[in-house]
């Protein structure tokens, strides 16, 4: 049930200092057909973990040492971007608030029904593969954002914003037919298929280009 798996395979790391827990969560999640690994400590799980890991965490709060919401702060102070489910014995308010805050999608407290967790589980699995999905879509957009000239940023700038090449060329003080050019080698190395299609990968870009 704690075997290694490829990292390309969605895993529940299920954090926990008590054993019991540990064994009938990884039960549970083993017979719905998921991938698991067990972890005794934060210190354990935090060895192993690896950015490149999809899945999600499953953070007891009331650990010995490094507690739940802390490792959680941890992770993302390391970039492991895995989505985090709060585990807890206590019904506490004030510590649900902080693992939300903190990103956590769920807060379940002991004893919670083994259907609604393996539910929780593979909601994580699919937020943590989209989310994987579309920062690589925008690493392959930057990728080809670097193959353009300065004056071909510019362009694609306003391009992106839907301005006919006679503005681009008044705004830049260039010819037409130079930004046509540009334009052309601007869609060709983002292979974009036209100026909406540039448009969404310049919005995928966010605020930042570099």
């Amino acid at each position: 049930m704690t075997t290694e798996t490829p990292p390309t395979t969605p895993t529940a790391f299920v954090v926990d200092d008590d054993e019991a827990v540990r064994d009938a969560l990884a039960l549970h999640l083993d017979l719905a057909g998921l991938a698991v690994r067990c972890c005794a400590s934060a210190a354990e799980f935090l060895e192993t973990a690896s950015p490149d890991q999809p899945g999600c965490a499953i953070l007891d709060i009331r650990m010995p040492g490094m507690d739940g919401l802390d490792l959680q702060q941890e992770m993302i102070r390391r970039g492991l971007t895995l989505p985090v489910i709060v585990i807890t014995g206590h019904g506490d308010v004030t510590a649900a608030v902080r693992a939300f805050r903190a990103g956590a999608v769920d807060f379940l407290q002991k004893p919670f029904d083994e259907d609604l967790l393996i539910e929780r589980v593979q909601e994580a699995f699919e937020r943590d593969l989209a989310a994987r999905r579309a920062d690589g879509e925008t690493g392959e957009i930057r990728r080809r954002l670097a193959l353009l000239s300065p004056r071909e940023l510019e362009v694609m700038e306003m391009v992106a914003q839907g301005l006919p090449n006679k503005t681009i060329a008044h705004l830049l003080a260039i010819g037409i037919r130079t930004v046509e050019t540009h334009r052309a080698r601007v869609l060709e190395k983002m292979e974009a298929r036209n100026a909406p299609e540039l448009a969404l990968m310049r919005t995928k870009l966010g605020d930042r280009l570099e």
